[in-house]
């Protein structure tokens, strides 16, 4: 299944109640406890992030969506570029994840590019806020290390794609598999990077899964 920004887990162990995806709308009527307001911050950031055309989302506006005051927010991080650092870490767990399975078991190499690729479209599709960090379009003006890391996420999906490629017919039985199958990776990365600006530059209307399928059945047959 793939993850939304609901799914977040409770680094510090404790898991936010039946209640948390209300209280991000509203102030809290009682008392959170301190791993459960981690968790409420993170989930206000992503679903801000999910307002087409949106501005820049600051510390105060974020206090201000949760109810809280700014200083309730630097009691659970130290910065606001350490909150990114937490969706960023969501996304890699989800991903990496879902990536992980598919590999152990799928054995076709066309068959596991397409699914690897179609599970990391639709977690876009499903946190449309999530997508605006990965692309980095929400992490402009932020600390230059959030960006680094995104570019890093990016490469390792390049080269889970080459890893994969690598048993493909096509790789095989070419005169220059290594050149085909890093240039091969190289386009699907880009395809997903692509699907994935499409996608925030419409303001979500766009779906990166849109056609999906036939576009694939192209781009895996060369």
């Amino acid at each position: 299944m793939v993850q939304d920004a609901k799914s977040f887990n409770n680094k510090e162990g404790s898991s936010p109640d039946a209640e948390m995806d209300e209280s991000v709308k509203a102030a809290p009527k009682t008392r959170l406890k301190p791993g459960e307001r981690r968790v409420q911050i993170l989930q206000a950031l992503a679903m801000m992030l999910e307002r087409p055309g949106a501005e820049r989302v600051t510390t105060a506006s974020l206090a201000a969506h949760i109810g809280v005051s700014e200083a309730a927010l630097y009691r659970h991080f130290a910065s606001k570029a350490q909150m990114f650092e937490g969706l960023i870490d969501f996304i890699e767990e989800s991903i990496y994840g879902l990536l992980n399975r598919i590999a152990e078991n799928e054995s076709d190499a066309g068959i596991k590019v397409h699914k690897m690729i179609s599970v990391l479209l639709q977690f876009a599709e499903k946190n449309p806020g999530m997508t605006r960090v990965m692309i980095g379009d929400a992490l402009v003006l932020e600390h230059d290390r959030l960006n680094q890391r995104m570019n890093h996420f990016f490469e390792r999906i390049e080269s889970t794609f080459r890893q994969a490629l690598k048993e493909s017919p096509q790789v095989k039985t070419s005169a220059t598999p290594t050149a085909l199958n890093h240039q091969w990776a190289a386009l699907l990365s880009t395809f997903v990077i692509g699907r994935l600006h499409r996608f925030v530059r419409s303001g979500f209307k766009k779906l990166p899964t849109e056609h999906l399928d036939l576009h694939l059945g192209i781009l895996l047959s060369a």
